[in-house]
């Protein structure tokens, strides 16, 4: 009886991970791709899109989520003035159509597109390259955010560009929180869905919100929630 072969160890540990030449990549321009926000439970999914000036350092440059909200905001505004970026998201709405790994891949194509470049390398962040992309040269990266300095920049803008949107939710939404936890699932958060119910922001097919869709409708029918509370009024 023949033995199955063993699957092979994809656990990386991040000490063991090379640093990438990333400048040697052609065809040019090095694009570094990253997404924020797929595990959150509510809001959109953002992704970035970089292509970093060689006249400046960038070593300064890292994941995002080893920098403090302060520091990563400043090197946001760094990376604007002195850098190409394209922004992209993917909506609740589209993340609820499509599933968040598709809507990921959406948002990131976005970001790519905003910079308006016909070829280049993409250097993105995972194990998958982005679909219809059939313009670029992909090179998927486990960890790139800490392996390509490109990734990194990316990670930083998507970050703090998703950080923004979820700050403007929680002024129409003081309850939540939205302005700490920016829509993870803590315990915070998921105790205020509980409290108050579901907002429309929310990602309705993600467990920690679904349970509560039924019973909740939506917060601003339900009389207990206070009227500050609900879904957001048109701007």
């Amino acid at each position: 009886m023949k033995q199955r072969p063993k699957k092979p160890n994809l656990k990386i540990k991040n000490n063991s991970l090379p640093i990438v030449d990333w400048q040697s990549f052609l065809p040019a321009p090095i694009i570094g791709v990253d997404e924020v926000g797929r595990g959150c439970l509510a809001g959109s999914v953002y992704a970035a899109a970089v292509i970093l000036n060689p006249a400046y350092s960038v070593d300064h440059y890292t994941d995002s989520k080893l920098l403090s909200e302060p520091r990563r905001e400043e090197l946001f505004e760094e990376i604007l003035l002195r850098h190409q970026i394209g922004i992209g998201f993917a909506s609740v709405d589209e993340i609820f159509e499509m599933n968040i790994f598709r809507a990921s891949l959406l948002a990131m194509r976005r970001a790519v597109e905003k910079l308006k470049q016909r070829t280049g390398h993409i250097l993105v962040d995972g194990k998958f390259p982005i679909p219809d992309m059939k313009a670029f040269r992909q090179t998927p990266l486990i960890k790139g955010d800490l392996r390509a300095k490109p990734i990194a920049a990316a990670s930083i803008v998507a970050k703090v560009s998703r950080d923004r949107e979820m700050k403007k939710w929680a002024e129409k939404y003081p309850h939540y929180g939205f302005e700490r936890h920016k829509g993870y699932a803590t315990v915070d958060h998921k105790e205020a869905i509980q409290s108050f119910g579901v907002l429309h922001i929310h990602r309705k097919a993600f467990a920690g919100v679904r349970e509560f869709v039924e019973r909740s409708a939506e917060v601003d029918v339900i009389s207990t929630v206070p009227r500050t509370v609900g879904r957001s009024p048109s701007s």
